[in-house]
């Protein structure tokens, strides 16, 4: 779940993302991969020349952040 997406526009025209992440679990051994694939999918956007990833766990992740339609994909209802 992404929590906060902040670009910023540097003189040369280029553009820096930060990406404010969490993951379903502290534990979870997919934090990484997870990580890589929004940077990789956010440096494919137009003039985004690098991507900074953070992972908190500030609020916590629960089921509750879900909108209806990612419960029903899910079979959670």
């Amino acid at each position: 779940m992404v929590y906060g997406c902040r670009i910023e526009r540097l003189i040369s025209g280029e553009r820096i993302a930060t990406i404010r992440m969490t993951l379903t679990a502290p534990g979870c051994g997919m934090g990484d991969v997870i990580a890589a694939d929004a940077r990789n999918k956010i440096l494919g956007a137009p003039q985004i020349s690098k991507v900074h990833t953070e992972i908190v766990f500030s609020p916590p992740w629960s089921r509750d952040m879900m909108s209806d339609e990612a419960k029903l994909e899910l079979g959670m209802f």
